[in-house]
């Protein structure tokens, strides 16, 4: 792909296809048997897979076309459209319940996440407002109390679904934004100091939160209840050894790993692909990373530069916290791993920041 005599980012479109093919054909080898024991077909997560792939690489392709400039005139706009969806989605009748989460919108077997979907219009949406802004960016009442608030609301609505995992995400990133944009670091560290006793009482205010938020300390304190998928994860890991037990021949997948092709599918890259594996998929969410944030600091403006280092922070900070949950260094949160796990609302919207990360290499300046 090329754009006025200059090409995308090739390593970064390289790593990110790598990672798509990876994540295609384990969530394959992690879904078919848990795919033939509901719904008769080894295929089913496989086909769906492919299917979202397809979808998001058309968008990454659409949005890698289209200069980013030209989305800055959406940003209000969308930023609006997806904070209605994430009202919608907590209202019965309009929001789907799967496994007690009101989490998704649509119809029969199709719908995808409002909270996936305002991942990556929060970036945009920061990034456009934060380039736009200068020194009143440190007035605390009329520069920083207005992405603090929207960060509160965007966090409260994804706290309720419940889904606290994609809420610290979005927070972190939003963080991470605020200190890029040049927010003075006395505030930041002010916001910090408010957000811990905040985020603490998210985490208790639910029993079976505060549970499985500290069960990652002390697993085997509870192996058949809040530290079961911490200790299955653990075992699945370890199984792998330095080369893994081999492509498809996962013992834990076997209905022992809960959700072993979404949220733990780490867990099965290590044990059937080993230490090597693991450390091959790191090594390229590391590539992501430099790519990406030099991007950020190459770009010609700070529009840009703010878009490539919230894109790039909101797909690696994923990785680090499913990762992290995986290998017991995190508490339990639901996160994808970006690229690899199953589902088309993440896959889609990481495909497409990928998208807008390429557009903007496009116009570096090196």
């Amino acid at each position: 792909m090329k754009h006025q005599g200059r090409p995308v980012d090739g390593l970064l479109y390289s790593g990110c296809m790598v990672l798509l093919a990876i994540g295609i054909v384990m969530v394959f080898s992690a879904s078919s048997i848990r795919a033939m024991k509901s719904y008769n077909d080894p295929y089913y997560f496989l086909k769906r897979q492919l299917i979202w792939a397809g979808l998001g690489l058309i968008i990454m392709t659409v949005l890698a076309n289209i200069h980013y400039v030209r989305l800055r005139k959406i940003a209000t706009t969308v930023m609006a459209i997806s904070l209605l969806f994430l009202v919608l989605v907590l209202v019965p009748g309009i929001g789907k319940v799967i496994n007690g989460s009101r989490r998704w919108i649509g119809i029969g077997q199709i719908g995808f996440q409002p909270s996936e979907l305002c991942k990556g219009v929060f970036v945009l949406f920061m990034a456009a407002s934060l380039s736009e802004r200068g020194k009143e960016l440190n007035n605390p009442v009329k520069g920083l109390l207005p992405y603090v608030l929207l960060i509160g609301v965007i966090f409260g609505l994804v706290l309720k679904e419940p889904d606290l995992g994609t809420g610290i995400a979005i927070a972190g990133t939003g963080f991470m934004l605020l200190f890029a944009g040049g927010i003075a670091v006395w505030q930041l560290t002010a916001i910090g100091v408010v957000a811990l006793p905040v985020l603490w009482h998210a985490i208790n205010s639910a029993t079976y939160r505060r549970n499985r938020f500290l069960a990652f300390l002390n697993p085997w304190a509870d192996p058949t209840g809040t530290g079961y998928h911490i200790i299955q994860g653990l075992y699945a890991l370890g199984s792998g050894g330095p080369f893994g037990l081999g492509f498809m021949r996962s013992r834990q997948k076997w209905l022992y790993l809960p959700e072993p092709h979404t949220d733990f599918i780490f867990a099965v890259i290590g044990e059937e692909l080993g230490f090597i594996g693991c450390l091959a998929v790191i090594s390229l969410f590391m590539l992501i990373a430099w790519r990406g944030y030099r991007i950020s600091m190459t770009a010609p403006d700070r529009f840009g530069s703010l878009l490539a280092a919230g894109m790039t922070t909101m797909i690696i900070l994923q990785a680090i916290v499913n990762i992290g949950v995986v290998t017991a260094s995190l508490p339990v949160t639901g996160i994808p791993l970006p690229f690899i796990s199953s589902g088309g609302s993440s896959l889609m919207t990481n495909l497409a920041a990928v998208g807008v990360l390429l557009n903007i290499s496009r116009y570096t300046v090196e």
